[in-house]
This record gives C-alpha cells, structure tokens and sequence, in this order.
C-alpha cells in the first residue's frame, strides 16, 4: 500500500497513523526512522506460569534477529507478566478486535507456542510470510508446522517420551520448536512487578494451586507442620502466599499457626502477589503459577512434583525439587482418586531439610540443584 504522500512512512515501528509522531512532524524531517526487521508475532494463550516461563522466547528472538519488532498475544490476565518485558515491544490482549486488526496486518515470522487449537487457528488465520510452531490441520487436528516442533508436539502425544525419556527443560523445547537456537537463562518479572514489599522474609508457603489441579496442592496438615517448625527453627513468621482461589486456605492456615505465620492479601491481583513472592528467600511451592513467580523474582525454591515432570523445570542453580516416589508418578492428572496420594505421603521432615539447606546455599552464595525423595520409601 503507498503512502499518500512521501512525508509518512507507515513501515516504521515509530509511527501509528492516528497520532502525532513524538519523533518530528514528517518522516522527510525525521532521522529516527527505524523500520522492524523482521516484524515477528508470538502467539502465547496458555496457562499463566507457562507464559511467564515461555518469555525467554523474547531474547531468544532478539538475539536471532536485533531489529525485530516483537509482539505478544496473550490473554488478558497474562498482560501484567508480558508488559515492560524487556526486549518485547507490545503485549496485545485476546478479543475479536484484536483479532481484527491482526488479521488486516502482514507479519514477517509468527511463532505459535500452545498446542491448542485456538493457538493453531489463529497461527493459520493471521497473514505471516512464515510460520512457525503450531498450526490447524483442514481436519481440526493441532500440528507441527516445521520439523523443528515436531519434538515438542511429540511430548504432548507420546507419555513415554514426555514422562521418562525426556530430559530438556520445557523452555528449551519451546525456544528450538520455534528453531531459535537455546541459551540457558532465567526468565524474570517485568520491572516493578518484583517490587519489593517489607519486611522481607525467610521462607513462604505458595498454599494452594488452580481449583482445576487440586493433585499438585500439598495438604493443610503437612503445610501447618512444616511451616510451623521453620517459624520455630528461624525464629520468625512464614509467609503465606497464593492467588485469590486460595484465601479460605491461608485464612485457614494463618488461623492455626497464629504468630507464627504472616497471611499475604490474595485479592489484589497478580502484581501484587509477584510482590509478596519478591519478599521471600525461599519459596516453598507445587509446579504452580507461584513457583514460576518464585523462580522469575529470584527466590530459591524447594518445589514439589507429584503428578508433573520435574525434568521439565529449571530452578536456575536456585533450589530443590522433591519428588515422590510413586511408581504412578508422574501422570499429569489433575485430581487423584488413590488413597494416600503421593501428596499425602510427602514427609514434613524432608520439606524442612530442604528449605534450611536452600536458606543455607543462597545466605553462602552457593549454585544448589539437588533432586530428592518428598516422601519415606516404604518396602513393598
């Protein structure tokens, strides 16, 4: 399309077309201009921790091509871990009119990282000179659009390959599928979105989990008992962490611990609660959207892994993953009718150990990625 007149150029990253240009008045007078190269679309929907886990595709892209403009799609909730991510030029939210003017526009690269079916269509829908990832099969079926996301897909098709064979971190499979080549490094939290509360403490407890994944949630009772000996052995309350789902939970929690524990407010939306999770130097959590926080506000983090695949996560030389010992483990489910459950098994005693010895890494200045037993080998 040419411009009307050789004043504007609507190809440059700068200039909008419904607003002064804060650079000059006319292109012809400007010496700003600064045309993307290439104009690359990320299309992430899914779950809150894996986009924000999945933002090490933003370096990635910019180590591959400097000059690109780099734009999200995300669902609204995500916004407050995309926006001010350093290197990403704009975070968009999912509605029919976004969808709109994406469709009216032409990207040079887009990278579809959900293997959804929304994800898919959209990666078919929007005009881009190449894509990559993830697109719709004319049968309605997700697949990989290039070899290099075959791996990626395969995980999610074969339990084998994804439970046990497996032994790249999830993030690493998202940069290669999207044929990026890998760096490891943290992913982090916008600026002033790990602003620091106070006082800081010790250890917090992320309690709960999404209602819709009650299996990776430990119990009350083992939370209570832990906690309560961690506040005893530091001489200082814990932190009770977790999302608006779980305030009967740490209401709960804060009640029978009483002085030894400190409830955070779980209503005011996630850049507080990244906040709140800022405040700790260990954070005790599930594979949850708090373990992620935890990871991105460079907290050490004893996680546990019951019914997910710990090889998948990267603590980044920051912590401890405790696994069960469950021969059903891990099994991806999200709810678990067999009693006891592997989270009821998990050992009190070995969650204690483990936060004292990430305290013990972290106050010394040491790397510490250890893997142990959650819960006592019983004989069978």
């Amino acid at each position: 399309m040419t411009p009307p007149d050789d004043r504007r150029r609507p190809d440059c990253r700068r200039f909008t077309g419904n607003r002064p240009c804060p650079e000059a008045p006319s292109c012809s007078e400007c010496s700003a201009y600064d045309p993307p190269d290439p104009d690359v679309l990320i299309i992430h929907l899914d779950a809150l921790g894996d986009v924000l886990r999945n933002t090490v595709l933003i370096p990635a892209v910019r180590r591959a091509w400097p000059r690109a403009r780099i734009t999200w799609l995300a669902r609204k909730r995500a916004l407050a871990l995309l926006e001010g991510q350093p290197g990403l030029d704009q975070a968009l939210a999912l509605d029919p009119e976004t969808v709109w003017t994406l469709e009216a526009r032409r990207f040079d690269v887009l990278l579809a990282v959900d293997r959804s079916p929304l994800t898919a269509a959209l990666a078919m829908r929007v005009p881009a000179d190449e894509r990559r990832g993830f697109g719709l099969h004319p049968g309605g079926a997700v697949v990989a659009l290039r070899p290099e996301a075959v791996r990626l897909w395969e995980t999610g098709l074969d339990d084998l390959l994804k439970f046990h064979e497996n032994t790249r971190t999830m993030q690493q499979m998202v940069v290669e599928a999207m044929g990026l080549p890998w760096v490891r490094a943290p992913y982090v939290l916008p600026p002033g979105l790990e602003e620091r509360r106070s006082p800081a403490r010790s250890v917090g407890f992320n309690v709960g989990s999404s209602p819709a994944t009650p299996a990776r949630r430990l119990p009350e009772d083992l939370q209570v008992d832990a906690a309560r000996r961690l506040a005893r052995a530091l001489d200082e309350p814990v932190l009770l962490l977790g999302g608006p789902e779980d305030a009967d939970t740490v209401a709960r929690v804060a009640d029978r611990l009483g002085p030894l524990a400190e409830a955070t407010p779980v209503d005011r939306g996630l850049r507080e609660g990244a906040a709140q999770v800022a405040r700790c130097e260990v954070v005790v959590t599930g594979d949850s959207l708090g373990m992620h926080l935890a990871v991105a506000a460079g907290c050490h983090v004893v996680a546990w892994f019951g019914p997910t695949v710990p090889a998948e996560i990267d603590l980044f030389d920051r912590g401890i993953k405790l696994l069960t010992t469950e021969a059903c483990a891990p099994c991806m489910r999200g709810t678990c009718d067999r009693h006891p459950a592997c989270r009821d098994r998990v050992d009190p005693g070995a969650l204690v150990a483990a936060v004292l010895d990430c305290l013990a890494a972290r106050r010394a200045g040491r790397p510490l990625d250890d893997v142990r037993p959650s819960d006592p080998v019983v004989p069978r």
